[in-house]
C-alpha cells in the first residue's frame, strides 16, 4: 500500500508540475522570418504590470503605492529584457539592433506619451516616434516584484522569503511598418521560493529567445 501512495504522490506532483511549466502559447506570423530579416531595430515598451498581492498584503499599501508599484515593477521589467536582448546581440544570435529603454521612454515622454499607455497607440504610430521597424508590449502578472523600492517594502513586512513567485507573461512583437503582429507568446511560469520577477524574466526571456524568428 504504501508503494502504491507514493506512486500516486509521484504522479500528481508530475501533473501538477506540467500543469505549471506547460502552459505556453505561441503565435508566429507564416511570414516571421521575413519581418524579421528585415527589421533594423526593435524597442521594448514597459509591459502592463499588475502585482497580484494576498488580502493580508493588501492592507499594508495604498491604492497609489500599488500603482506605483506596478509602474517601476515595468521599468525594472523593461530594463531586464534590454539586458537579455544585448546578450543575444552579442552572441550573434540575435539579427536586429535594440533600443536602449532610456532612448525608448524619452523619446515617448518628448512626443507627450504615458510610457505606461503606450501600448494604446497604434504600432505604425509608435514606430514614428520611436524609429523602429518592431515594438514589443505585453503584460506581465506577477505575485511577487522585483524593483527595488517594491522588494524592500514587501521584505520588511512580509519577509524576504515569502512564498513562490507565480508570474503570467503575455508578449507581443508588432512590425510599426504595417501593423502586423508578428510574434506572440504567453507563458505561465513559476520560480523557485525566494524568487523574483527578475528571476523569471530570465527563464520566460530563455524560452522566448529560442522560439522565435527575431532571435534564430
Amino acid at each position: 500500500k504504501l508503494k502504491i501512495m507514493k506512486q500516486i504522490i509521484y504522479i500528481l506532483i508530475f501533473v501538477f508540475s506540467a500543469n505549471i511549466y506547460s502552459q505556453t502559447k505561441l503565435y508566429v506570423h507564416p511570414d516571421g522570418d521575413n519581418y524579421a530579416a528585415n527589421t533594423e531595430t526593435i524597442a521594448l515598451l514597459p509591459l502592463k504590470v499588475q502585482v497580484k498581492l494576498r488580502p493580508k498584503q493588501l492592507k499594508d499599501f495604498t491604492p497609489e503605492q500599488i500603482v506605483q508599484m506596478s509602474k517601476d515593477e515595468a521599468l525594472d521589467i523593461q530594463k531586464g529584457m534590454h539586458s537579455w536582448f544585448l546578450t543575444r546581440k552579442k552572441r550573434g544570435t540575435l539579427r536586429s539592433n535594440i533600443q536602449t529603454p532610456m532612448k525608448t521612454n524619452a523619446l515617448l515622454k518628448k512626443a507627450g506619451v504615458d510610457i505606461h499607455s503606450a501600448s494604446d497607440l497604434l504600432p505604425s504610430e509608435l514606430g514614428e516616434i520611436l524609429g523602429v521597424d518592431c515594438v514589443v508590449m505585453g503584460t506581465f502578472e506577477t505575485s511577487k516584484p522585483m524593483s527595488d523600492a517594491a522588494g524592500i517594502a514587501m521584505a520588511a513586512l512580509f519577509g524576504s522569503m515569502m512564498s513562490t513567485n507565480n508570474a503570467v507573461c503575455n508578449l507581443d512583437f508588432y512590425d510599426t511598418r504595417d501593423d502586423e503582429l508578428v510574434v506572440n507568446y504567453l507563458k505561465k511560469i513559476s520560480g523557485s521560493l525566494g524568487s523574483d520577477s527578475q528571476d523569471l524574466i530570465n527563464i520566460l526571456m530563455r524560452k522566448v529567445t529560442r522560439r522565435i524568428p527575431y532571435t534564430k
